[in-house]
């Protein structure tokens, strides 16, 4: 075969497999997928804060994201060290698993491998999904409360926001 038939059979193979990449891409080969804006990701992460500061709770209000990256961080003046990354872990539990982390709680018991197994988790109460149509599109986690049921309050306060 002379190098012109190769030249001219290539063509051929690039000409056809670009049009079929084509076709792809009119059929569905993308997708549009809601995200929570920055400004309502600060304005409930504010809420949450406020909330808890009415109670004179010191916390930390995480807001991440559908991929579980950090979007708003606010440390409540007098928060410990600890809120912040309690917060973060909260907020990514519960938009990993689209559920409050208080009701997650009673799914890492037993022996062997659990849930709690999984890097970045904490399954304490203070995280809630935000959700549109069902999908979880960002978490709101609060760490500092005395106790776990304070820090979702909080956080639900937040997501009141956002309704």
């Amino acid at each position: 075969m002379d190098i012109k038939k190769i030249a001219i059979a290539t063509l051929a193979v690039l000409t056809v497999s670009g049009a079929g990449y084509a076709a792809a891409d009119q059929h569905n080969t993308t997708r549009a997928e809601k995200v929570l804006t920055i400004d309502a990701a600060v304005k409930a992460a504010q809420a949450t804060l406020d909330a808890a500061e009415k109670e004179n709770q010191r916390v930390t209000v995480a807001v991440v994201d559908r991929s579980g990256d950090l979007v708003v961080l606010l440390a409540g003046d007098g928060a410990g060290p600890q809120t912040e990354e309690s917060a973060k872990r909260k907020a990514f539990t519960a938009v990993s698993f689209n559920a409050a982390t208080s009701e997650l709680a009673g799914r890492v018991t037993g022996q062997g491998a659990t849930l709690r197994d999984i890097p970045g988790t904490l399954f304490l109460g203070g995280g809630v999904p935000v959700t549109v149509d069902g999908t979880s599109i960002a978490g709101i986690g609060v760490g500092g409360a005395p106790s776990g049921d304070l820090d979702e309050k909080f956080a639900r306060a937040g997501l009141a926001t956002l309704r």
